[in-house]
């Protein structure tokens, strides 16, 4: 049955900005003219009060391309559920930074109860710089990488593997004969060929460089910085590149030293360089249902309103490669749909509605929880 919602201030994340209007979704879809996009969170994969089950670090080598995040979401996480009801209807999960190379990792809806159904796109293969592979590999003093040449040598390593694989394989292929196939770097020839982006966590502006210098090597194009603490401290390296940056989360204490440059002014700073920037949680490092808080603070920081709405729509959906999905409001994709009781990112604001392929799954007025029976022991 088709669904209108009336009356209401329509902010579409397209050409067509901000408009007053009605909307309407038929078949899962938008029929005729937002919710927000999280472009890097391990909502799904690290169990929300249970962190120790958490399924994102496959932790037995530094380097794990052949495994997918798909088969760690957990539908029934509840942080899904703190997440569609605050307004994000997807996100990318992601394999955690433990590891050099993580895994591919993929766009999820946030609403649904089998993984297969949620899932939007495989939208890239994670990999990570600095100290997290440093400490969760080089304390075990029995494996690189232990240091920074040493995560940097790894993941050279990988590359240069897959490269030699590709060769093999063709020329297998060539003179029709048997191959034997390895997943891993069958991922890894993905990312060299541009199918699967290579989304890599780097804070420290130097660190941030290291992946310029070794994608150059490898001719790796589709690339995007993870986080990007120090992005504003080159900028300039953004835009020479044309990289994105997915920013964040930046309420946080620098809890380490590749964090004390940590700033709000990042997004505003990159943004008017003239990158295209992203606003993350990276939940549950900070809670799904305080993406739009980061939004606030960024603008109250510098960023401009209308880039900041599409730092959390449109941009993160083009990142990701899903905008003929998610991410606006537009003829044609998924009716994702969210409706708040003003700026989605300022305090006093509430969302009221949220639909996900069509399907109203949060209504406040009949699903909110007293929070007095919610906690209650």
């Amino acid at each position: 049955m088709p669904t209108v919602l009336t009356g209401g201030r329509l902010h579409t994340a397209t050409d067509r900005g901000t408009i007053d209007g009605d909307l309407l979704i038929e078949d899962g879809q938008i029929a005729a003219i937002g919710s927000l996009v999280d472009a890097h969170s391990h909502a799904g994969m690290a169990e929300w009060g249970e962190p120790e089950d958490s399924d994102f670090n496959e932790g037995t080598d530094a380097t794990t391309p052949h495994v997918s995040a798909l088969d760690g979401f957990h539908p029934r996480d509840e942080e899904l559920k703190h997440a569609f009801q605050s307004g994000v209807t997807s996100v990318s999960a992601r394999m955690g930074s433990g590891n050099v190379i993580g895994g591919v990792i993929c766009t999820m809806k946030t609403y649904g109860t089998i993984a297969d159904e949620m899932l939007v796109a495989e939208d890239g293969m994670k990999a990570a710089m600095g100290e997290n592979p440093k400490r969760f590999h080089g304390e075990r003093k029995d494996r690189q990488p232990s240091t920074r040449p040493g995560v940097a040598a790894t993941l050279r390593q990988s590359f240069t593997a897959a490269e030699d694989y590709r060769r093999r394989r063709e020329q297998a292929r060539a003179d029709d004969e048997p191959f034997e196939r390895d997943i891993g770097k069958e991922n890894l020839v993905r990312v060299l060929e541009g199918e699967l982006p290579l989304r890599v966590h780097a804070h420290r502006a130097d660190d941030i460089m290291t992946v310029f210098r070794i994608a150059e090597e490898f001719g790796i194009e589709a690339l995007s910085i993870e986080h990007a603490t120090e992005g504003h401290l080159i900028a300039d390296q953004f835009v020479e590149r044309d990289v994105p940056a997915v920013v964040g989360p930046s309420i946080s204490s620098a809890t380490k030293y590749e964090l004390r440059n940590l700033t709000f002014e990042t997004p505003g700073i990159l943004h008017e360089a003239g990158v295209d920037v992203a606003i993350q949680t990276d939940a549950p490092v900070l809670p799904q249902q305080h993406l739009d808080v980061c939004v606030g603070l960024a603008v109250r920081e510098g960023f401009p309103e209308k880039a900041a709405l599409a730092a959390v729509t449109r941009t993160p959906a083009e990142i990701l490669g899903v905008r003929d999905r998610v991410g606006t409001l537009e003829v044609g994709t998924d009716a994702d749909i969210a409706v708040w009781d003003g700026p989605f990112y300022e305090m006093g604001t509430r969302t009221q509605h949220v639909f996900i392929d069509g399907e109203h799954v949060f209504d406040r007025a009949e699903d909110a929880v007293d929070p007095r029976e919610a906690y209650a022991w």
